[in-house]
């Protein structure tokens, strides 16, 4: 049996001799320890933690990482110059009030997250490919860019469309450039196809939200094809977790993350225990975190994967504050002619947006409901992650 592209990356960038649990949790405490050695030689936010751990369990004795804790202490979190850093990511907006959260990147973090997209796109993207990419592009070792590379470097022609494409625009790029891949977020992706259609397209990795069951349903009932979720998140330089080709769960980078899952209390949770996803970013150079609650809620899947590989998987990925859309997603994608909707409480009552693709009738839905049919001009109707607005 071939090697998995999760444990090819890991031998490749680890020097391992074999891919196995125990080679993995015993790569994992040697990286731990270096970190925890140059955490108290440099004095900074960790500084009170100890130099070295005989064991990963007793990493949970540690205390836990915050938002507030990256937003107040950038300067006691970095461990590399400024000099050396190449892209800074902020959670600032303009409805932003305090401080922002801001993770660093150096250029080896950066290329790094390359090579991990390079095995997650490997998947669906071959030679002579042509992959639509409805990521933001935001400058140099921007989310955008990053994956560009990745494409690029696969042999395959990237098409660089930004998160805001219209379905009029996604119809005129299936007619005249004939993609057959695709990168985006996954409401969006199901939202064009069932609007425009699958055209020339085949095969699509999702990222950058969550992925309802429905959605993924709906998805691949139209390309034919399954898709492949992707987990990632600015801590932990854009990359996380890809699926492999047995489809049961996103195998972790484990040589730059250490994963936890807690229960509401901080205690740690077993495997197939459904709890918050905690992460040690030992492989990050300028901004490595210990024990960063994500605000992530997932479960660790029990056991090796079909594909062959001992490599962690996590389970599908979600915030708790999205429960009350989850619910919605699941009673209004599943109607094949609902194309997107958009959730508000506005002054407690529930509101929602919904954009049509055909004929059907709507349950009972205790909300108010504003229901068009889907115009070429229109986009979805959420710019970025998805939540219940409140108005």
């Amino acid at each position: 049996m071939s090697l998995s592209r999760i444990d090819a990356l890991l031998l490749a960038q680890e020097s391992l001799k074999n891919i196995s649990r125990a080679s993995i949790e015993e790569m994992q405490l040697e990286k731990l320890n270096t970190l925890l050695a140059r955490e108290k030689e440099r004095g900074g936010f960790y500084r009170d933690l100890p130099d070295h751990l005989g064991s990963l369990s007793a990493l949970a004795s540690l205390p836990f990482t915050t938002d507030e804790d990256l937003a107040h202490n950038a300067s006691g979190l970095l461990l590399r110059s400024q000099a050396e850093i190449r892209r800074v990511l902020s959670d600032a907006t303009s409805g932003t009030t305090g401080a922002a959260k801001r993770v660093f990147y150096t250029e080896g973090d950066c290329a790094h997250t390359v090579e991990l997209f390079m095995a997650g796109l490997g998947e669906l993207i071959f030679p002579g490919s042509v992959t639509m990419i409805l990521f933001p592009f935001s400058g140099p070792h921007g989310l955008g860019e990053l994956i560009v590379e990745a494409i690029e470097r696969l042999g395959a022609r990237p098409l660089r469309l930004g998160a805001a494409l219209s379905y009029g625009e996604f119809a005129a790029v299936l007619e005249n450039e004939k993609p057959d891949t695709l990168v985006g977020m996954p409401v969006q992706l199901l939202s064009l196809l069932r609007v425009c259609g699958r055209g020339s397209l085949r095969r699509a990795l999702v990222s950058g939200d969550a992925c309802p069951d429905a959605v993924l349903r709906g998805c691949e009932e139209i390309l034919g094809t399954r898709l492949f979720p992707h987990y990632g998140s600015r801590e932990m330089a854009l990359g996380g977790a890809i699926a492999c080709p047995a489809h049961a769960g996103m195998h972790l980078r484990e040589n730059h993350v250490i994963a936890e899952i807690v229960d509401a209390e901080g205690r740690p949770m077993q495997p197939g225990e459904t709890g918050e996803l905690v992460i040690t970013t030992i492989g990050m150079e300028a901004m490595p975190l210990i024990r960063y609650r994500t605000g992530d809620y997932t479960r660790v899947i029990p056991g090796r994967c079909p594909c062959g590989s001992e490599v962690l998987r996590l389970d599908t990925v979600h915030r708790k504050e999205t429960a009350e859309l989850a619910a919605l997603d699941e009673e209004l994608f599943s109607l094949p002619f609902v194309a997107d909707y958009r959730a508000e409480r506005r002054n407690g009552r529930l509101h929602l947006q919904i954009l049509t693709c055909g004929e059907g009738i709507l349950p009972a839905l205790d909300a108010e409901t504003e229901v068009r049919r889907a115009r070429p001009d229109d986009r979805s109707l959420y710019a970025g992650k998805r939540k219940v607005e409140i108005r």
